[in-house]
């Protein structure tokens, strides 16, 4: 009873269980099956509906390796060109390293990159000046005195001839004002306000140079300066009568759209507030007007300014400290000056040239610095102050390749003068460029032996003809240098010509006085 029990109830189990798993089954009844000799056992429909999804399985999961390996093989069949490729670019370029090219320090080359260069060039100018400037400390002290300089614009501390006679200018700037607004109502005609105009700026001139020369307490320091702002104001107020006459013009030829062409747009200003008001002929012919075309750091006028939107304050402190550098002029340049001295008396010509040379890379260091000081730090101080929104007071002059660039680009404000006032009028007259070119030199040959021999007291033309022998050395470095030679013949003209000019004027004034 036992044993025909036994194998039922032992398949009975294995059907109950059969559904925890295929393997299983197949495992114990196969093996058994297989012992026996006989057929394999039957397996229960549960079984046999699973055992072809298992198929499909491992069906379908063939299908993909087989997909997988063929797509790796087409894939390294597509890339087995680019390696046979790159392969043999890299085999080329271990063949061939070397291809048709100039020199970087050749002009062929088209190479501009010399950053590093100038930043050597700066270092080893430092360098170099840091041990003069200790070599003339140890020997000649500080030498840097305010009292001094103070004492250079003031004989008397209780006259002040310099100061009273800026003062007094006022008399011709309100003079302009006030003609200009007669002109503007029609109470003159335009002939009689032309020779008001003439005999103001004229009368400006010669009344300032008078003084200078008949006083004998205003220094030659003060005289400068005080004849350096007549000068300015005398650039001023022609270009102010100019430029209203233009406007008067315009206003009687009935174009009112073309008031705003001696105009610029005001500058919109990004905080939101106020704009500055444009104003138009003859509603600018205020007091607070001509004081703002005064001050401004502009030789030409016009109706409205571009005006910067605000005062930036860190800008103004830059400036100011900027500022203080001249105080190296007292310090490095005036012991060479009157060491310079007893070779000229003695007429010493060999030590004459040693002392021009000497001298010659301490003057033109501090003239940079002069530049520097007055074009940019002064400049950009005046113009921030009072908003003024064009800052161009200079252009790369230091690429210059001739004589006439360096001109035209060193000295903004009176380059704009001398073009505007000066130099189109004439050639609209039917004047040759050449001799309008001249005219310009001539009087700014004038204004330079004005600002130094009156003061000095002394007329000795060295300033006048520095001038004019630009005239030539321009004609030959345009037609004969070129490039680079051209930079150096204007560096050269720079370096050496100031010395020269500076020698001359100090040792007559040295001689005289």
């Amino acid at each position: 009873m036992s044993d025909t029990k036994g194998p039922a109830a032992r398949r009975r189990r294995t059907t109950i269980s059969g559904g925890g798993g295929a393997g299983s089954v197949k495992q114990a009844n196969g093996t058994k099956g297989h012992d026996a000799g006989g057929k394999p056992p039957q397996c229960p429909a549960g079984v046999k509906a699973a055992a072809p999804e298992v198929s499909k399985q491992h069906a379908s999961h063939n299908g993909n390796v087989g997909r997988e390996e063929s797509g790796k093989r087409q894939q390294q069949s597509r890339n087995s060109p680019r390696k046979e490729s790159s392969a043999l670019e890299d085999i080329n370029g271990r063949l061939s390293c070397h291809v048709l090219q100039e020199s970087l320090l050749s002009s062929a080359s088209g190479y501009s990159n010399y950053r590093g260069i100038l930043n050597w060039c700066v270092v080893m100018l430092m360098l170099s000046n840091a041990r003069l400037f200790l070599e003339n400390i140890i020997k000649y002290g500080i030498l840097v005195d305010p009292i001094q300089v103070v004492s250079l614009f003031l004989k008397d501390p209780y006259s002040w001839p310099a100061a009273c006679l800026i003062i007094v200018s006022n008399l011709f700037i309100l003079t302009a004002l006030y003609v200009e607004r007669r002109l503007a109502v029609g109470t003159i005609s335009e002939t009689t306000g032309r020779i008001l105009h003439i005999f103001n700026l004229t009368f400006m001139l010669t009344f300032s140079s008078a003084t200078v020369l008949s006083v004998t307490s205003m220094t030659p320091v003060g005289g400068v300066f005080s004849l350096g702002i007549y000068t300015v104001l005398f650039l001023k107020l022609y270009s102010y009568q100019d430029a209203n006459r233009w406007c008067r013009e315009i206003r009687q030829a009935k174009a009112k759209s073309l008031t705003r062409s001696y105009s610029c747009p005001d500058v919109q200003q990004s905080n939101g507030s106020a704009v500055h008001p444009l104003v138009s002929y003859p509603g600018n012919l205020t007091h607070r007007d001509m004081y703002y075309f005064v001050f401004a750091p502009t030789l030409c006028y016009q109706l409205n300014f571009p005006r910067s939107p605000r005062i930036r304050k860190r800008f103004l402190i830059r400036r100011l400290f900027e500022m203080l550098l001249v105080g190296l002029i007292q310090q490095w340049m005036v012991p060479t000056i009157q060491n310079s001295m007893k070779p000229f008396r003695e007429m010493d010509f060999s030590r004459m040239v040693e002392r021009l040379l000497k001298l010659a890379v301490p003057n033109h260091l501090i003239w940079l610095i002069f530049f520097y000081w007055f074009f940019h730090s002064s400049m950009n101080f005046v113009a921030e102050l009072l908003q003024f929104g064009d800052r161009e007071f200079y252009r790369d002059w230091w690429n210059s390749e001739t004589v006439t660039y360096f001109w035209a680009n060193w000295n903004m404000p009176v380059h704009k003068w001398c073009l505007r006032h000066f130099y189109k009028p004439m050639l609209k007259r039917g004047t040759n460029k050449f001799l309008a070119q001249t005219a310009v030199f001539l009087v700014s040959a004038f204004f330079h032996e004005y600002l130094v021999s009156v003061p000095l007291k002394m007329f000795r033309l060295w300033a006048f003809m520095g001038m004019m022998a630009q005239v030539p050395l321009a004609w030959f470095v345009g037609r004969y240098l070129n490039g680079n030679y051209g930079n150096a013949a204007v560096w050269l003209s720079l370096i050496i010509g100031q010395p020269i000019a500076v020698l001359m004027y100090f040792h007559d004034y040295y001689y005289l006085n």
